[in-house]
């Protein structure tokens, strides 16, 4: 059975927030044919606190759930009853409806936080899942609710979950009649999004360490392109490159010590591995053309990267002990941007045929290609760290916009910009 799953959720960001802030709120859309998407119910969750609490969360566990593509959340208007414990879930009623989970939970304060006990509880089966608890400050109601959609997403699907990860994006305003350009922090769903660092020039290429403490980046601020690091947490940051002509496409090695980069300061963009302990700079690719676009295997030990050595942009790979360089794809005539699923079998790109820039991946054993994405200037794809979706900047109308879709194609959303032109999104990892 295909549903047509048709949600529009304003994200409220927080109050908090700096005006340059509140006008990056990013709109969630999801709107996608989904094939045979698990029926689930989050009962509103019980509260045994004071007042009424700034965040509903059992509906941003419910979001969360709709967002993967997975699963279908029952409405709460169509919900029968409104069980708190599994003792309460009565089977027949949630059958009814088709219903194959419910969860529950109870909030709790706790001094200077929260306590949120919650059970899964399966239908079909008349049984409890588990029972788990998350706790959380006062300012941390949102985490509470992503922590528990990982939890149940990963007990159904046994995928670990990515709702509490975070992305980076570009957003471009105009201010005094002058663009202006933001480096933006958000949780994966648009919420809470704040600036990491407001520049006069352009800024492109976030990306994130491997452990999410710092994000390397290219910014014009200095007149030409160079490339910068920054502590996340202090804001402390380093320009690593100052030579003259292209520095770009800065990429973190696994481990976190190293850096991949396009350079053309001996006359050429080559690739370039910088190691950040020594410094020291070490030409990877010799060649006429042009190799760009540089992103590391999950092992380390080799890259995949962008040339145009065969006459067209397609996608090579380097094994670093070697030097020995393999094209990976042929079909289309037109293939970037590459990027590398965890755990190291899928490879996502930019893809052209017919003209048609669309997302598409490509199993690198088998060669077998498959188009993701269904508008024709999609760009920038990143990849969540559970290899289960991937964020991409596209455009509606002449605005640019930031969309997710799964990589089984199923689910699809949209985070337009309620102000400005947002892209170069990039999926955070996991930071625990």
């Amino acid at each position: 059975m295909i549903k047509k799953l048709k949600l529009f959720l304003i994200v409220t960001i927080a109050n908090c927030l700096l005006v340059a802030a509140a006008q990056a709120q990013l709109v969630v859309e999801i709107s996608g044919d989904v094939q045979n998407p698990t029926p689930i119910a989050i009962s509103p969750f019980a509260w045994s606190g004071s007042g009424v609490l700034s965040e509903d969360v059992s509906e941003i566990v419910s979001a969360d759930l709709r967002r993967s593509g997975l699963f279908a959340p029952v409405p709460r208007e169509d919900m029968l009853s409104f069980p708190k414990t599994p003792e309460d879930v009565v089977f027949r009623d949630w059958r009814i409806l088709g219903t194959e989970y419910v969860v529950t939970g109870r909030m709790e304060p706790q001094a200077g936080g929260y306590l949120l006990t919650f059970d899964l509880t399966n239908i079909f089966g008349q049984s409890k899942v588990f029972t788990k608890q998350v706790r959380g400050s006062s300012q941390q109601l949102r985490d509470i609710a992503h922590r528990a959609a990982d939890e149940i997403f990963e007990a159904i699907t046994n995928i670990r979950g990515a709702f509490s990860t975070e992305m980076l994006y570009v957003q471009e305003t105009t201010r005094n009649g002058r663009p202006s350009y933001a480096l933006m922090r958000a949780d994966i769903d648009g919420a809470r999004a704040r600036e990491v660092r407001r520049f006069d020039q352009p800024v492109m290429s976030p990306m994130w360490s491997p452990d999410g403490q710092e994000v390397a980046y290219v910014s014009f601020e200095t007149g030409r392109p160079a490339i910068f690091r920054e502590n996340l947490r202090t804001g402390a940051r380093q320009q690593l490159t100052n030579f003259k002509g292209i520095n770009s496409s800065p990429t973190w090695s696994p481990d976190g010590t190293k850096l991949a980069m396009v350079l053309s300061k001996d006359g050429n963009p080559e690739i370039y591995v910088l190691d950040l302990n020594s410094g020291k700079f070490t030409r990877m690719t010799r060649h006429f053309a042009i190799d760009t676009e540089p992103n590391w295997m999950p092992d380390g030990k080799s890259l995949v990267f962008t040339s145009d050595r065969g006459g067209k942009p397609q996608i090579y790979e380097l094994t670093l002990a070697t030097g020995q360089v393999d094209r990976l794809t042929f079909d289309g005539d037109y293939n970037a941007r590459p990027r590398v699923s965890p755990d190291g079998k899928t490879l996502v790109m930019v893809h052209r045929s017919r003209g048609v820039f669309t997302i598409a991946t490509m199993d690198i054993k088998s060669g077998r290609m498959r188009v993701l994405t269904e508008t024709s200037l999609d760009e920038s794809p990143s990849i969540a760290p559970n290899g289960a979706m991937l964020m991409y900047a596209t455009k509606r109308g002449n605005k640019g916009i930031l969309a997710a879709v799964s990589l089984d194609a199923g689910g699809k959303y949209n985070l337009p910009s309620q102000r400005g032109d947002v892209r170069e999104p990039a999926w955070s990892p996991y930071f625990d």
